[in-house]
């Protein structure tokens, strides 16, 4: 008995609605989200296309990457079609993709204001559903040294290790430093927790001559800056 999905695989497409095919004859740019997402998946299911479904699944979160990639291997599971195999190849493409944009964000940073910082971290740290603190190590020229997480909690906070914060900066070889957390609650506003913090952090690395340069709050969209407020 012939397999009831093999006519819903890419093989079997016209040669127009093979996304593998267009890639190769038109370049990567020329396929749409969801013919990307299909070539993941290599097939629907009984009554519905890779790029169907993939159209579908797209929807579901207003057709945004950065949604999607929220979503969970047991989220996308949801969707008729979509299997843990497939799930996971999504998830997998997903996370280089965020990966590949915090390494070219690295490679060419120099930070010269708090939106430079915003522009790095966000990638890596905007969209989560906990809280992480990191930080940022520059040289004299405020070029960047290395990101390091130094803590990853749940929603209510992060614990903070103010010696392994310096020591650190001190093998880096780092003058200055950023101290950047988010708030996946979406709130801007700095705690009392975050006010105490900063300004340990402050007062630690002036006795080792290296400066908090700045401290941010991040959103998926938006971001608080210490030294922008005059709170530093």
């Amino acid at each position: 008995m012939s397999d009831p999905n093999a006519y819903f695989s890419i093989k079997n497409w016209n040669e127009d609605d093979r996304p593998r095919e267009k890639l190769l004859l038109k370049g990567k740019t020329a396929l749409s989200d969801a013919e990307l997402i299909a070539i993941l998946i290599a097939s629907g299911s009984r009554n519905e296309s890779a790029v169907a479904l993939s159209q579908r699944i797209l929807a579901s979160v207003a057709n945004n990457l950065n949604e999607l990639a929220k979503l969970s291997v047991k989220d996308l599971m949801q969707f008729k079609g979509i299997g843990e195999a497939k799930a996971i190849s999504i998830t997998a493409a997903l996370e280089l993709g965020k990966r590949r944009r915090a390494e070219v964000a690295l490679e060419r940073k120099k930070i010269t204001a708090s939106k430079s910082v915003f522009e790095l971290m966000q990638p890596i740290i905007g969209d989560l559903p906990h809280e992480e603190f990191w930080i940022v190590y520059l040289n004299n020229s405020n070029k960047v040294l290395q990101t390091l997480q130094l803590s990853k909690g749940g929603i209510t906070g992060t614990l903070v290790d103010v010696r392994l914060v310096f020591k650190n900066a001190l093998q880096l070889g780092s003058v200055a430093v950023v101290l950047v957390h988010n708030h996946p609650s979406g709130t801007l506003k700095p705690s009392q927790a975050d006010l105490s913090l900063t300004k340990k952090l402050k007062i630690a690395g002036e006795s080792l001559d290296i400066k908090v340069l700045d401290h941010l709050i991040i959103t998926e969209k938006s971001y608080f800056s210490f030294a922008d407020e005059n709170l530093l």
